[in-house]
């Protein structure tokens, strides 16, 4: 158990949903009979280890069980059957200014939530100025909370539970209230607490950040666990299932899944060298054209034709679109061709995987897509830059000294 911070062991957690209640002795008496509720299995079973020092997200649609687990994480639910050890001091952020009193100022909540949260008045003397600091209310910080706007609301709590300096924080489902400089300061204190080694464990919806700062995630559904493993891999597969009209043409991986509502179809991918050869190993430096072949069965109005280049470990490395680039059709239909042509492909060397794309012009209503459909490899070119990372900045060094004395060796 040294290296796991929070180990859920068959966890299950039954709810009642009541479609009337007798809310006093005379309705009971009346009615004749208790009140009619149906049971409702938020987490059925649940198995899974949280390793320690890492990012860990919970995703899946509304009810799903995130939050349920969550909050039994935290003590606040005791699961009906099962066990969950968490190793080490927790913080919990799970609701919107929860342990507030709407009729105190932002510094008496901080001292009453610092409390709840099992700080003394000495700890939290010490941690005020940075927790007044973090949040970036000091001009409000004297005025009742209940005045507070929902974003002000979870900066202060966010602050709060991150800085009483726990071994895991639990966070669910606030950090798309704040806007974007708090969530920059969100991103820099995750950051800072996993160099630190702390272990965070977040539901979210907001899939973007999540791939961004999650090591692995689990894919609840219905109560269970559908999937575990890195946030990558886990976020393509989920989005290829809960596409509308999707079409599953995936492997086990979700390697090359693909939905649409099909009015318009691509029907080949191609990466073609300077020469116009297909390739799938190009050189970084070299000049590549990605093309897109698509039918139309029926005339479509602006579409929008996109491509994104993931590197293997699933991070996004670009995802331009022509309407991006000032290329919209008028209007399509029948058999064609969308070119986009790179002068320089300025990746380093290694595996990526192209995606492509045909959207509306509102870019919400996906005609088709083609996740991870083609993978290629790039080779050594030029620049040639061997030190880490995806992309080639070129460039040319210079350097002098002030006093002329700087002499230049080879390299």
């Amino acid at each position: 158990m040294g290296d796991i911070a929070v180990s859920v062991a068959s966890v299950s957690k039954t709810f009642r949903l009541y479609h009337d209640r007798n809310q006093t002795l005379k309705a009971t008496l009346m009615r004749g009979r208790r009140a009619r509720y149906e049971t409702f299995q938020a987490l059925d079973d649940v198995s899974l280890e949280v390793p320690a020092g890492t990012t860990f997200g919970l995703i899946g649609e509304n009810g799903s069980g995130k939050s349920t687990l969550l909050k039994c994480m935290a003590k606040i639910l005791r699961p009906d059957g099962g066990s969950i050890v968490v190793n080490g001091k927790i913080s919990a952020l799970l609701e919107l200014g929860a342990g507030f009193h709407p009729e105190l100022s932002g510094k008496e909540n901080i001292y009453l939530n610092g409390a709840i949260l099992g700080l003394g008045s000495k700890d939290i003397d010490r941690k005020y100025d940075q927790i007044v600091e973090f949040a970036g209310l000091e001009r409000f910080i004297d005025t009742p909370v209940k005045n507070y706007s929902s974003g002000m609301y979870v900066r202060l709590g966010f602050s709060v539970a991150i800085n009483v300096d726990p071994d895991v924080l639990l966070v669910d489902e606030v950090l798309a209230v704040g806007d974007e400089e708090f969530q920059r300061r969100c991103n820099e204190k995750f950051a800072e607490l996993r160099a630190q080694n702390k272990t965070i464990v977040v539901v979210s919806h907001a899939l973007g950040l999540m791939r961004t700062i999650c090591d692995e995630l689990a894919w609840f559904e219905h109560g269970k666990v559908r999937q575990v493993g890195p946030a990558g891999e886990v976020i393509d597969t989920y989005l290829a299932e809960v596409q509308p009209d999707r079409q599953v043409e995936a492997d086990s991986d979700g390697h090359g899944a693909r939905w649409g509502s099909g009015e318009i179809r691509i029907e080949s991918i191609d990466l073609l060298d300077h020469q116009g050869q297909p390739t799938t190993r190009p050189h970084t430096g070299e000049a590549v054209t990605i093309r897109i072949r698509y039918h139309a069965e029926e005339a479509i109005e602006r579409p929008i034709f996109g491509i994104a280049i993931h590197n293997i470990e699933g991070v996004l490395v670009s995802g331009p679109n022509a309407r991006e680039g000032g290329l919209v059709p008028e209007k399509i239909m029948g058999d064609g061709v969308v070119d986009l042509t790179l002068p320089q492909l300025m990746l380093l060397p290694g595996t990526y995987d192209l995606s492509a794309s045909i959207y509306d012009y509102s870019l919400v209503h996906p005609y088709d897509f083609r996740q991870h459909a083609v993978r290629f490899d790039v080779v050594v070119g030029t620049p040639h830059e061997t030190t880490g990372g995806v992309l080639a900045l070129g460039g040319e060094w210079s350097a002098r000294a002030d006093d002329g004395s700087m002499r230049q060796l080879p390299g």
